[in-house]
């Protein structure tokens, strides 16, 4: 599992409130026409649901007629994204071209300013929040609803479906049981003495995301709040002090090697390691801490101008279908439509099962403005914390 990459880096951005609620479970699709059933290029782009395409099959029909879609960093070990690309091949026979799947979300946004009107453009994107705002913004998004977009919270998407929340998880505590007695389940465990030298971050978190959420989480843990950022570099200056901080950067081979029998991280890839490492004799034990419950999700998008456009809607509703989310569960990243699945009895009940338990579910993310407001603290404060 490749966590430490720059798409790590992209997801400082967490999810903002969408307001606006009012549209988001509006009519999906109104125009019809009948060229896109033909799976005209140019009605293809301007489609805002199946339903303008002529329903679901003549969506595939025009999909399967261009045979091509273009993702960009998805690394295949990354919330299940390798079995996903399969899965929707092996399912429509359409190729599926992943380029760059160790960048960020800033590669994804430029790769779609430089190849405009390019065939090699990429058609979707998968983008951490506060990229995915900014690109919606600029207009660089086509708006598109999916069949199940009334299932996703008002709070996880566009109302226009210009970007929506399409899987998450929680920043976590992994350790290895077999080199730590007992396993510690808050941040306020990792203060304790036997911790020595034990606890790491994936990553610097003035560039980490998943690093900079452990941050966050800290401080929610320790009388901050999404305005307050301070009391997680403080938390982590103290870790240090006590000498139980572990400056290596924890990746998938430092977990393996031992060199960082405790490191904070968000939860599908904590979880994941369970997995990975089980054949390899690593008992690696993972909790959500109760005193810092903080989460992030990422978004999808298409690209305004795809050069795959019915292919590219194709793939938000198989993203966003039953089949998908589960998917994403499968790889322990929780599904947009967890709660509405849960509901109808879609949900895959073993997978959700094997996720880490949550106590107290993170329900008011920060806005754009106070992610932005607390990277700025984090840039000029973090160094000071844990120099020397």
């Amino acid at each position: 599992m490749t966590v430490h990459h720059p798409r790590a880096a992209a997801i400082a951005a967490v999810l903002t409130v969408a307001a606006l609620s009012l549209s988001a479970c509006g009519s999906a699709g109104s125009t019809k026409s009948g060229d896109a059933a033909q799976g005209g290029a140019k009605d293809a782009r301007t489609a805002t649901s199946a339903a303008d395409f002529g329903g679901m099959d003549k969506l595939v029909e025009a999909a399967k007629k261009e045979g091509k879609l273009h993702v960009i960093t998805l690394p295949r070990d990354w919330a299940n994204y390798g079995r996903i690309m399969d899965s929707f091949k092996a399912k429509y026979g359409i190729e599926i071209e992943d380029e760059n799947p160790d960048g960020s979300s800033q590669d994804e946004i430029n790769a779609i300013k430089s190849r405009q009107g390019q065939d090699r453009a990429p058609d979707v994107v998968d983008l951490g929040s506060a990229f995915a705002l900014s690109a919606a913004k600029e207009g660089l998004l086509a708006p598109y609803k999916v069949a199940t977009f009334a299932g996703i919270a008002d709070t996880m998407k566009d109302p226009n479906g210009l970007r929506v929340n399409d899987y998450g998880g929680y920043i976590s505590i992994g350790c290895d049981a077999r080199k730590v007695a007992n396993c510690p389940k808050t941040f306020a465990d990792l203060l304790k003495p036997e911790y020595k030298g034990q606890v790491a971050l994936n990553g610097n978190p003035t560039k980490s995301g998943s690093a900079f959420g452990g941050v966050y989480a800290a401080a929610l843990a320790n009388g901050g709040s999404l305005d307050d950022v301070q009391p997680g570099i403080d938390f982590f200056a103290k870790l240090k002090q006590s000498g139980n901080f572990n400056p290596v950067e924890s990746t998938p081979a430092t977990v393996e090697k031992g060199e960082t029998p405790i490191s904070i991280d968000w939860s599908y890839l904590n979880a994941g390691y369970t997995d990975e490492f089980k054949a390899k004799g690593i008992d690696w034990k993972v909790s959500v801490p109760s005193d810092g419950s903080y989460a992030q999700f990422y978004n999808q998008g298409i690209n305004k101008d795809a050069p795959h456009p019915a292919a590219a809607r194709l793939w938000q509703e198989y993203l966003f279908s039953a089949e998908g989310q589960n998917l994403f569960l499968g790889g322990y990243a929780t599904p947009a439509l967890f709660d509405a699945m849960k509901k109808d009895g879609t949900l895959d009940a073993a997978a959700a099962a094997k996720l880490p338990v949550v106590e107290k579910p993170f329900t008011t993310f920060p806005t754009s403005e106070q992610i932005d407001a607390a990277k700025k603290v984090v840039t000029s404060n973090w160094p000071k914390a844990i120099a020397g």
